[in-house]
């Protein structure tokens, strides 16, 4: 058994398709194929059902899944830990939407660094899909998002909650008008935004991150709705505008880690998480 069949095994997991995992992997789709018709052969059991769905796990591919995390996880820590200077003992991958790197989680990276000084911190971006199939993977401790899947293994812990306001460049702005940028801030966000704006036709401009309908709004003009958090210092410049009236909506943030997280560094840094996350809800500073 090698690491690319534990990696194809979890891909397939991860995704329920053959091809997706292919995709995902840069590999071909018979390679893919190939790699499981290995690993059931070295096993002695079939680890998948292929329909036209795609694929699910057997039972003993549900057994199998845990191994082949731990297989994953320890070799990504054995390459990682090897190559880490004397100075570290340990080390921390933690990655999250963009727009939970704007204060929040910069502001724990500062916290662990102070906490832990001997941890090294490998720091992403990324969007959901990613961030949870690195997590199924096992090449990522923990993941930072708006609208996490369950998996098996992994926890889901609510973290805070995010206040959506509309800000505009204009300070008479009351309704979205045609230089109005609509934020793709998941399925809850969609939902209630229809029920806000029933009438409204779909917007000229979608972007599928904050950040960017911040630039776009500074750089042309326009509006958009934004995390409290995101728009707080260009409101207090004068840059941006909150717009009288609009709705807010709660916007809810989760941190997800594995089940099996015995690490205390992991544990160090998920206490971390929930302190700063309390600080700033008990503050105002997120809602």
């Amino acid at each position: 058994m090698d690491i690319d069949q534990a990696r194809t095994f979890l891909a397939i997991a991860a995704h329920g398709s053959f091809l997706e995992a292919a995709r995902r992997l840069h590999v071909t789709q018979s390679t893919v194929s190939a790699r499981i018709q290995n690993l059931e052969d070295e096993l002695g059991a079939r680890l998948f059902v292929r329909n036209r769905a795609g694929a699910s796990l057997t039972p003993a591919g549900q057994r199998f899944l845990q191994h082949a995390k731990t297989l994953v996880l320890t070799v990504e820590q054995a390459r990682h830990d090897v190559g880490l200077p004397s100075r570290f003992s340990a080390s921390l991958r933690v990655g999250g939407r963009i727009a939970l790197w704007e204060d929040f989680l910069p502001s724990w990276v500062g916290w662990m660094r102070r906490t832990a000084p001997d941890v090294s911190i490998r720091s992403e971006i990324g969007f959901e899909e990613d961030l949870m199939r690195r997590l199924i993977e096992g090449t990522l401790d923990i993941g930072l998002m708006y609208t996490p899947s369950h998996a098996p293994g992994l926890i889901v812990e609510r973290l805070f909650d995010e206040t959506l306001v509309m800000v505009s460049t204009h300070p008479d702005t009351r309704w979205p008008g045609e230089d109005y940028i609509y934020v793709e801030w998941g399925p809850g966000f969609y939902a209630r935004h229809l029920e806000s704006y029933p009438d409204l036709e779909r917007p000229a401009q979608v972007v599928n991150i904050g950040w960017l309908g911040i630039q776009l709004i500074l750089a042309n003009g326009g509006s958009c709705f934004l995390p409290v958090r995101m728009a707080r210092s260009f409101i207090q410049a004068g840059r941006l505008f909150r717009v009288a009236d609009a709705p807010e909506f709660l916007h809810p943030a989760y941190m997800v880690f594995p089940r099996e997280a015995d690490s205390e560094v992991l544990q160090s840094g998920l206490a971390g998480l929930r302190e700063l996350a309390l600080q700033e809800q008990t503050s105002g500073s997120v809602t």
